[in-house]
Order: C-alpha cells, then structure tokens, then sequence
C-alpha cells in the first residue's frame, strides 16, 4: 500500500535524494615523469569538487604555483575527461630556475631597493624566483607612497643566464611624479594655515603620498581644539591633484574651579579655600591659548597666573610664551615672577624650548626678619614636554606626560650675589588595566640649589594638585619630589571612582628639616553636562604622626568645556 508524502516533507525528500546521487568531480595532476608527478604533489591541490568551475579554478591555480616555484617553461600538455565524473591533466614541468637578476636601470630610487633586501654588490636586484611577484608589488607600492600612484612595474627581456638563473630589466609604465596641487579643507575651513604647514607639515607643492598624509592627518587628534572626522580624500584629474581633509573644530575652552574645606587646628574652626582656573584656546583661529588662574586658600595666600602661548609665530617653526605670576602670603611678602620662553614643536608629542625667569620679592613686614628679605633673581632654563593622549577617553585624554627643566642663573639680595641653578620634573602615566580599570602615577618633584636660602624664595607644594591632605602651599622645601598614586575603576563611561595613596619627600636646609609625608583617601569622578565634577576626601599626615580625621581635606572641582 503506497502512502502519500506529506508536503512540508517533499522538499527535504528531494534534496536528499538529489544528494544521493550527485555525482563529485575529479581531477588527478600529473607530470612528464614520476618526478614530475612528485613534485605537483608536493606543491599540493584539491582533488574534489562539486562542479566544474570550481576544479577549473583549482586547475589554474596550480598552474600558478607551478610558475611561482620556477618552472616558468612548464606547459599544460593535455587536458582531458577520463571518464563522468574524473579529469586528468599532464604537465610538463621541464627546467626549475631559482633567482632572477634584475637591472633596475636606475629608474627606481636606490633607497627603494634597499628595502627589498635583495640588492647586491653591483646594485642588482637578485630574487628568488618565489618572492619575485611579491618584491615587485613592495616596490611598486613604495613608489605610489613617494608620489607617483599611478605606476606599473614591468620586467621585460627575460632571458637565461644558466640553467638556474634569469635575468631582465625593469620599466616603469607612467614616470609622471604627483604633488599636492590644492588644499580643501572641509568642517573647519579656518584651521590655522601655520598647522597645517608647520604642525602636520602638509603643504602644496609637496611630493603625493596617501599612506604618508594619512599618518599626518591622524595626529590632529592630538590636538585639544580640533580633530579629524574622517580620512582625507583625493581627487586626482589629468595634470592636478587635489587632497580633502575633513576637520571640525572642538570646545577647547575650559573653567576650572574646586571649593575646599577643612578643620583649622588652631581655632577648630571651618575655613575654606578655593580657586579659580580659566583657559581660553584658540578663540582667534591661529591655535593660541590664554589661560589666567587666581587662587585664595586658608593660608591667606593668593595667587594670580597670566599665560599666554602662541605657537608658529609669523607661520614660523617657532612660538613665543609668556607668564606672569604673583604670588603674596599674607602680609609677609609678595614674589613677582615674569617668564619668556620659545619654543619649537619637534611634532605633535614633542616640543623643547628656552627662555629665561625674572623674579622680583619685596618684603612687606615691618619688622624684617633674616630669612625673608628683598630679592631680585634671573634664570635661563631649557625646558622638554612629551605628550600622549586618548581622546578616546573622556574622563582620562591625556595617557602619558613627561616634562622636564633645569635652569641656572643668579640671585641678588643686599650686597649678595649668588649663583643658582634648578632643576624640575613634572610626569605622569595611565595603565590601563582592562576597559574598567587602570593605574594612575604621577612623579613630581623641584630642587633648587643654592649656597644660602630665603623663605621667600623656596618652592612651594601641598594641595589638590601636589600631596593630597595638606593644605594648598603650605610647605616648602629647597628639595621636594611627590608621588601621587590612584586605582581607578569606572562604572561607565561618565562614572569613575579612585583610591589616594600620596607620598612625599623634602627638605628644608633654612630650618635644617627633613622629612617624609603620607597622604590617603579616595574619591570619584562625575563627567556631566556642566564639565568633569571631581571629589576627594583625603587626610594627611608626616613620619612619625598618627593620621587624624579632624585634619581630613575635602575637595570639589568642576572642569567645564566651552
């Protein structure tokens, strides 16, 4: 009795029995000789197929291998069907050569070749013949980046040298070398033209190189007011070529401010501090910054700083930086200190400068006291700063920072005039850890060196931005260096949360003082709308003191980009 098959089944009936019975094709290689036969085997080459354009493809490609491994006299004897479903093809392998010598006849550059590897004694290029096809596509991708994109190697007058050997000459399809006829810059049409010409070093005129111009353009994300939006793009026509760049300008100004507050020791009385941090960049289009920062604390300190950096001055390699800082303690004394410096970009990490410091303190207590007198000094430094970033990350963009200066000149007070010289460190770095956790250090540390010292005169530290726990300024030193250590976590993208593990040595040879200083807490960090709002509760103590929370620091900070 037949049974019907049920429809939802027919489909999966038919392919199965369409498996069945389809039938694979076969291909078998052979050579000339049983050697021949070997070494078409040894090169390796599938032996199945489901259809005929597959095993003609498999055909054609060992036909390639045959010729990459050096047979390049080898024919294709016979082609034919043994039977439905197997094929058999017969080679003739005849002589294998090993290199091929080439005379490049001096229309390659000869530091192209070079990288190749294979140049000799007599500026030849000697190749094997399995790295010939390769080596000619390395050399002709190395012309493109050197401005000439449209070339075609050619090897031609292929003879025998020997019976392992061949030689040839090498021509070059289209010699016409390329350069940057116009610059279009689109998003930012008003990005500074010194940048382009001095800090990306991108300029017409100049020989066409994408995979050159790509490196260069990437780094305009080292940039804190611009950045690139996507890959520059070419339009290349008969006799010109003209280079796309896409470009958007970024907030890059910046207010910063924090409140802090803590216990007064001597009175027990809460006091508060705080400053006030503003940084205007590149408002005027020509990459210049000015930053100005006035900061009042519980020490009845306060300090007022005026920077302004312009960069490629006059569309020249170099820029000019200018300072200007007051500061005044109380009713003590006021230190009067003006900076002018030069400086020259190496490249987007890099910068070096020079300059000299003129520093100017009056003494404005009634009462003279020896340690703290009027003073005039002038010193010439030189000064380094490497940068790295990761705008990637907007809670942390800056990855690695290195500064380093050391100056030398001469201090005057009285009738005494005395040699100086200083030197500072300034360096942090972040190790990311995973994409939630990473390390944080910071080394900082300033030495002054001198045969006498004034109070006035001595670096100061402590703080938010120093050894946390101690009050802002509040300790100076001849001799200090801090190592500021956090382990961070973030929650998300916009959410951080951080350990403090503070360390600190000085020394104050005025008060013939040495010491160590500790400083642990932890805080958060909050990106908002507003800015980056910071915390830190911390508490300070020195060697031989045990810590107490009546002498914790709290502090808040918001960072706000405009």
């Amino acid at each position: 009795m037949l049974r019907k098959i049920s429809p939802i089944l027919l489909p999966l009936f038919i392919s199965w029995f369409t498996n069945l019975y389809a039938q694979n094709l076969y291909l078998t290689s052979v050579g000339s000789s049983e050697i021949e036969t070997k070494t078409i085997d040894s090169l390796g080459y599938q032996y199945s197929f489901i259809d005929y354009a597959s095993l003609e493809f498999e055909l054609n490609r060992l036909k390639k291998k045959i010729l990459n491994t050096g047979y390049i006299e080898s024919e294709l004897l016979n082609f034919k069907k043994q039977n439905d479903s197997s094929y058999l093809a017969t080679f003739s392998l005849k002589n294998q050569y090993t290199s091929v010598i080439i005379n490049h006849n001096g229309l390659v550059d000869m530091s192209i070749l070079k990288l190749t590897g294979f140049l000799d004694k007599n500026d030849l290029l000697v190749i094997p013949i399995g790295d010939l096809e390769t080596t000619l596509q390395s050399i002709n991708s190395e012309i493109a980046n050197r401005g000439n994109p449209f070339s075609t190697l050619i090897l031609t007058d292929i003879k025998k040298t020997n019976n392992k050997t061949l030689s040839g000459s090498l021509s070059i399809s289209d010699t016409k070398t390329r350069t940057i006829d116009k610059l279009v810059l689109k998003g930012y049409e008003k990005f500074p033209k010194s940048f382009l010409n001095r800090y990306l070093k991108i300029k017409t005129g100049q020989i066409f190189s994408l995979e050159e111009i790509k490196d260069k353009t990437a780094t305009l994300n080292d940039l804190v007011f611009a950045n690139q939006i996507k890959e520059p793009e070419v339009l290349f026509t008969q006799d010109s070529t003209i280079l796309y760049m896409y470009i958007e300008k970024s907030k890059s100004n910046t207010f910063d401010g924090f409140l802090g507050f803590g216990t007064n020791e001597s009175t027990n009385k809460i006091e508060f501090d705080g400053y006030l941090d503003l940084s205007l960049t590149n408002n005027l289009n020509y990459g210049e910054s000015l930053k100005l920062l006035y900061k009042s604390d519980e020490n009845d300190q306060q300090t007022f700083n005026l920077n302004l950096k312009a960069p490629y001055l006059f569309n020249s390699p170099v820029g000019i930086d200018l300072n200007l800082n007051i500061f005044k303690r109380d009713s003590s004394f006021v230190t009067v200190s003006q900076i002018a410096k030069i400086n020259y970009q190496i490249n987007s990490k890099q910068v070096v400068s020079a300059g000299v410091n003129s520093v100017t303190s009056t003494d404005l207590l009634d009462q003279p006291i020896a340690l703290i007198t009027d003073y005039k000094s002038n010193q010439y430094f030189i000064n380094y700063t490497y940068t790295k970033r990761q705008n990637y990350d907007f809670l942390f963009p800056i990855n690695f920072l290195f500064e380093m200066s050391t100056g030398f000149g001469n201090r005057t007070y009285e009738d005494f005039d005395e040699q100086q010289s200083s030197f500072s460190i300034n360096t942090f770095k972040v190790f990311n850890l995973n994409d939630k956790n990473s390390i944080y250090g910071k080394i900082s540390s300033n030495y002054l060196v001198s045969d006498t010292y004034l109070e006035n005169e001595l670096p100061r530290f402590g703080g938010i931005n120093s050894i946390r726990g101690f009050e802002e300024n509040s300790l100076i030193a001849n001799l200090y260096g801090v190592l500021n250590t956090e382990y961070r976590y973030k929650l998300n993208n916009t959410i951080y949360v951080h350990s403090v593990i503070d360390a600190a040595y000085f020394e104050n040879k005025i008060a013939n003082q040495k010491g160590k200083l500790f400083g642990f807490g932890f805080g958060f960090g909050l990106l908002t709308k507003s800015g980056l709002f910071r915390f830190n509760y911390t508490s300070g103590k020195t060697e031989n003191q045990k810590f107490k929370l009546s002498d914790s620091k709290i502090h808040l900070s918001l960072t706000t980009r405009f």
